[in-house]
């Protein structure tokens, strides 16, 4: 059997192909770059990222994303951030696959991947309380962009999924993002069933979401009655707290730059190169 075929299977029975498609996300301004905007009121600056491949996150949005959360946080006007996406179902398909087929060397690798380190750091290193909204799918990153939050509200559509394995990489520069909410067994269970998506309700009872709400409209009902109490409190204890949600990560600079070096490696493998041209083939 050819490695296309037996890919081909695998990627059919995760359903990788069809996580998305068959769940459109309402019409939005065509933009085929995607676009970050933020609106600040009332002390709650709201950041918000749309891509039209899923809410995928190519590197040059990853990189608008890290700069409106610390611009955020160097504002004193704010007291809250909210990370959200736009549309109805799919919260983040993760890593852009059309990019990651376009690394020709290691250091291209170690650098788009360290995006997605760069937007971990910047949620933790914030002074600001960082709320994550989760309407629909995650997957890969966008697990990680979850995993990153203070807090982290989710409707009961917000599956997730960690699919590096099925491509020939892993989950190496969320990982400490990820298992510091919900733990090294479940993580290991996330990780290794990665043509599976685990419930809602399951994230929830493992940790990386706080509350899951039936649809959209009752989270955000939530979210900012949330919001609008956290920022009446005294930004002192906000961001007292913020430092004790985070002890014990102060090498994480250093440690997600190493993880993104080994992914950034593993990308240019034969193995997970003909694993992109599959999937993407599959999906075109």
């Amino acid at each position: 059997m050819r490695f296309e075929a037996s890919l081909g299977k695998v990627f059919d029975n995760a359903d990788i192909v069809s996580d998305f498609t068959n769940y459109p996300d309402r019409p939005m301004p065509e933009n085929p770059e995607g676009n970050v905007t933020t609106n600040t009121a009332n002390g709650i600056a709201t950041i918000s990222f749309y891509h039209p491949a899923q809410n995928s996150l190519p590197a040059k949005l990853l990189d608008k994303v890290t700069a409106e959360i610390e611009k955020a946080g160097k504002n004193p006007g704010v007291r809250i951030v909210i990370l959200k996406s736009e549309g109805d179902r799919t919260f983040c398909a993760g890593a852009s696959f059309d990019e990651l087929l376009q690394i020709t060397d290691k250091q291209a690798g170690a650098e788009f991947f360290s995006g997605f380190a760069r937007v971990i750091n910047a949620c933790r290193k914030s002074s600001k309380i960082v709320i994550v909204r989760v309407q629909g799918k995650a997957v890969g990153g966008g697990v990680g962009l979850a995993a990153a939050a203070d807090y982290c509200l989710a409707t009961e559509a917000a599956s997730i999924k960690l699919s590096e394995l099925a491509i020939g990489i892993g989950p190496f520069v969320i990982s400490p993002a990820v298992i510091r909410k919900i733990g090294l067994p479940a993580f290991s269970q996330l990780t290794i069933r990665a043509v599976d998506f685990q419930s809602a309700a399951w994230a929830k009872e493992k940790g990386l979401y706080n509350e899951v709400y039936p649809d959209i409209k009752s989270m955000d009902e939530a979210l900012d009655a949330l919001a609008s109490k956290l920022a009446s409190y005294h930004p002192d204890a906000l961001a007292g707290l913020k430092q004790i949600l985070w002890e014990g990560t102060e090498n994480w600079d250093e440690l997600l730059a190493e993880r993104a070096a080994i992914s950034g490696e593993l990308v240019l493998s034969e193995f997970t190169q003909q694993a992109l041209q599959g999937f993407l083939g599959g999906k075109r």
